[in-house]
């Protein structure tokens, strides 16, 4: 059997960042560097088993990895591999590759 293509691949990004508590995960792990799955849990008024699936869809993109210690499992962010699939995304949609680096948000009247 042949490995996926690079779109296959990236495809299971995209299917993880669908969702809005993934996406809340990944910002979490990118400021707190490395959580354990109870914490992730104790951020969420979801059950841990729903939180349990969403470390599993995660991991299976591959943009979080996990390493045991002791008892526990940590996850942590595997920024490369979210850097590359949206840059590639971006890089085929917008050919130009124009980036904007610094961006103004006015708050909402």
């Amino acid at each position: 059997m042949s490995e996926p293509r690079e779109p296959d691949a990236d495809a299971g990004v995209f299917r993880a960042l669908a969702d809005p508590t993934r996406r809340q995960i990944l910002e979490d792990l990118r400021g707190a560097g490395e959580l354990a799955a109870g914490e992730i849990a104790g951020r969420f008024a979801i059950s841990a088993p729903s939180i349990s699936r969403h470390l599993g869809v995660l991991k299976g993109a591959g943009l979080v990895a996990e390493r045991r210690d002791g008892n526990r499992i940590l996850y942590s962010l595997v920024e490369d591999r979210l850097a590359t699939s949206v840059g590639r995304f971006l890089s085929a949609v917008c050919p130009e590759q124009i980036v904007l680096r610094h961006t103004t948000w006015k708050k909402d009247a």
